[in-house]
């Protein structure tokens, strides 16, 4: 396994993101048109708030009085889908993907770079060890 994060980076530019500032009712759109269950949430200035999940959305639809013109924003989960910084050592990574479907990368100023996805992790010691 490599120790450079960047070979393992999938670039912000290639990986579908919201922003912070969208509906509850326009996310669940754009997450419906992208087919994926799980997304990272970007502010205006590019720095990751934290990703959001299908069952977010089905949370809040299912425990409040549903507002979907309230901002996506305020169903981020703190502790969820926590973003490393591009120093992170790959170990550390390695063990954040046990938990998560991709791991969110950042710069030194917070700023949102890419994912580094579980696939690609495994992809790389399946060819380690094969």
């Amino acid at each position: 396994m490599k120790d450079n994060i960047f070979f393992y980076l999938k670039k912000k530019g290639d990986v579908f993101y919201l922003n912070g500032s969208l509906t509850i009712e326009e996310a669940l759109e754009e997450m419906k048109k992208s087919g994926y269950t799980a997304i990272p949430v970007i502010d205006k200035e590019g720095c990751y708030i934290g990703s959001i999940t299908e069952g977010d959305f089905l949370w809040y639809v299912y425990n409040e009085n549903p507002n979907l013109k309230k901002s996506i924003k305020s169903l981020i989960r703190k502790e969820f889908m926590p973003a490393v910084s591009i120093s992170t050592p790959m170990m550390e990574i390695l063990r954040q993907s046990l938990k998560q479907n991709y791991v969110p990368v950042v710069d030194d100023r917070n700023i949102f770079i890419g994912i580094i996805t579980r696939k690609v992790i495994l992809e790389s010691l399946f060819t380690q060890f094969a």
